[in-house]
């Protein structure tokens, strides 16, 4: 089994977020799929408290010793107020 690393980014909740996540909360409460377009809103996931997950750029990094990720800080979207490091296997 690998593990591999991710970078994500989250813009706070807004108005549209918050329009989102009633409908979503409404049709889990009615035991109902959401409409595809709130599925998509939330990139099939559950909704993130955290707001909407914006795509970081990111570039590999290693030495002779140790690997992982840099980010250019110009290149953060604007609005993003959070950024996730994670591992996934």
């Amino acid at each position: 089994m690998s593990m591999s690393t991710h970078v994500i980014g989250f813009r706070p909740p807004d108005d549209t977020w918050q329009r989102m996540k009633a409908v979503w909360d409404a049709c889990q409460a009615a035991n109902v799929d959401p409409p595809e377009e709130v599925i998509d809103f939330f990139n099939d996931e559950e909704p993130d408290p955290n707001g909407v997950e914006v795509e970081i750029p990111t570039r590999e990094w290693r030495d002779d010793a140790a690997e992982g990720f840099e980010i250019d800080v110009a290149a953060i979207p604007a609005g993003v107020t959070i950024i996730r490091f994670y591992n996934s296997w």
